[in-house]
């Protein structure tokens, strides 16, 4: 096996444990782990124990196909079987993460084979075919709780590039991540036969691949992984291979419709109803123990508010019953409501990640950081939510677009949400610095990132604490390089951005370990 020296691919993850006389000891080191913070839903107390390790991708690495591995932290997941403890000061793994993006590069020079049409300068989606790659870790902890810098942060993790796989639709064409300009129309005998494709996003009339933008991630035990979408927004079962398998389509409420009720699944304007541009199914999550599938819009739909991010922060999470893949039914329906800024603009949620007894994580961020919009962050949070109480709206008058959930962003008051509560913060100072990142200027390599994207958890293995997990978070580069190359096609965006990876180290009461191993095939 042939590890990637530290220059060619960077992904470390940096363990450390501050001590404090006010926490709970470590089963294998027996320093202390000390609780930064902490927060109660549904009468259970969840402890955040702040950042325990620190990795990065560099952004001009180039997978196997020869394009850059960029957008790293759209989705992320622990390949089954693979996560282990070795004597107590090591743990491995591998990662699985998708790869099926709009691309919105910064193109350089006078002419680009990238986009339809040359440009000097442009920003547009790409004709990239979605993928997913895999990388093993083996991993270090580092226990100091001296600030380091940037790179002494990122020396005690040994990576492997493992392999990427090509995604590829039910008529063995290429996957596409052009804007969809065209629909394709469902197949015969979608009625009776819940493999075959519904109507479809595709390139163009003339050119019907199949348009992806994936953003959510969840493995089967059969190899077989489900995908989340924005341009659907729709959610997808590929083979280990990478060949769609089946396509779950969600009520009309949700679907993108122009005016005069077609779908238009378009992301270059917004629809009369259903999701917003890029605001699709950016969020995939499972129960295990019910064979439950979660996906969850980034933000309402545009008859909900969705229109303005002043009124948007009520968006919707499905539930699908996928005991049975073939036959996926939809279960239950709800409204998250999401936190909102300063200035009243929602937080879109980027991720969420089951943590048992109808509680979710919750990552929701602004735009700002390393290759955003501002070098300094507001919010970057992996919050918590809770449907236990929360209306159950599927099925109801509310799948039809006709009647919002909450018109021009007033939530109607027969629905009872769901209860979100702040708790991780991503922002911490102190924490930051443990590992030689920052908030704010200087816009540098040690910025943290702006597009915190990704969740998966780990179990630490804690007899003593047997509810302590990692949280490993990462975040998606947009493929920003000044050296990248997509399609075979070298471009230079300006700036290096790249993929980050924080690993937090938390405690979930409502999340049983055992269940846990037995989904990871620890």
């Amino acid at each position: 096996m042939i590890l990637l020296a530290p220059l060619t691919l960077t992904v470390v993850v940096a363990l450390s444990l501050e001590t404090a006389t006010t926490s709970t000891t470590n089963g294998s080191s027996g320093t202390l782990a000390s609780i930064v913070s902490s927060t109660t839903l549904d009468g259970k107390m969840y402890l955040n124990k702040g950042i325990v390790g620190f990795g990065y991708i560099l952004s001009n690495f180039r997978e196997s196909t020869g394009d850059t591995l960029g957008g790293f932290g759209s989705a992320i997941a622990l390949k089954r079987g693979t996560w282990r403890k070795k004597g107590g000061k090591f743990y491995a793994s591998s990662l699985v993460q998708i790869a099926g993006t709009t691309c919105m590069f910064f193109l350089f020079g006078t002419s680009s084979k990238l986009t339809e049409g040359a440009s000097t300068l442009r920003v547009a989606t790409i004709n990239y075919q979605a993928r997913q790659h895999e990388i093993d870790f083996v991993l270090s902890p580092y226990y100091e709780s001296a600030n380091q810098t940037l790179e002494d942060g990122a020396r005690s993790l040994q990576l492997q590039y493992r392999k990427t796989t090509l995604q590829y639709d039910h008529q063995h064409k290429t996957t596409s991540g052009l804007d969809p300009n065209a629909v394709r129309e469902a197949q015969r005998g979608l009625e009776l036969n819940p493999l075959r494709d519904p109507e479809m996003p595709v390139v163009a009339k003339e050119d019907d691949r199949l348009s992806l933008d994936v953003e959510g991630l969840v493995t089967n035990k059969d190899g077989s992984y489900w995908i989340s979408d924005e341009y659907g927004p729709y959610i997808y079962r590929f083979s280990a291979s990478g060949l769609l398998l089946q396509t779950i389509q969600p009520p009309a409420a949700v679907l993108p419709r122009d005016a005069s009720g077609q779908l238009n699944f378009t992301s270059a304007v917004d629809p009369a109803t259903g999701r917003k541009p890029n605001q699709g199914f950016e969020s995939l999550a499972f129960d295990p123990s019910t064979s439950t599938l979660y996906a969850m819009l980034q933000s309402a739909t545009i008859q909900d508010g969705g229109s303005s991010k002043s009124t948007s922060r009520h968006t919707r999470l499905f539930a699908y019953d996928v005991s049975h893949h073939i036959t996926p039914r939809l279960k239950g329906e709800w409204v998250v409501p999401l936190p909102q800024s300063a200035k009243g603009n929602t937080l879109s949620c980027s991720e969420i990640h089951w943590v048992g007894d109808g509680k979710f994580l919750a990552l929701s961020r602004d735009g700002d950081g390393r290759g955003g919009d501002d070098a300094k962050s507001k919010y970057k949070q992996a919050d918590l939510f809770s449907i236990v109480h929360a209306t159950d709206i599927h099925g109801t008058k509310y799948d039809d677009p006709a009647n919002p959930i909450s018109p021009s962003g007033v939530l109607d008051p027969a629905i009872t949400p769901a209860a979100y509560v702040p708790f991780v913060n991503y922002l911490d100072a102190v924490q930051l610095a443990k590992f030689g990142l920052h908030n704010g200027k200087p816009d540098d390599s040690a910025l943290v990132a702006s597009k915190w994207e990704s969740l998966a958890l780990a179990p630490i293995g804690d007899p003593a604490l047997p509810n302590d997990y990692f949280m490993i978070t990462a975040a998606d580069n947009d493929f920003i390089s000044t050296d990248g190359v997509a399609l075979g096609q070298p471009f230079d965006a300006g700036i290096d951005v790249d993929n980050q990876i924080l690993v937090f180290r938390v405690t979930l009461p409502t999340l049983k370990k055992k269940l846990v191993d037995d989904y990871l095939g620890i």
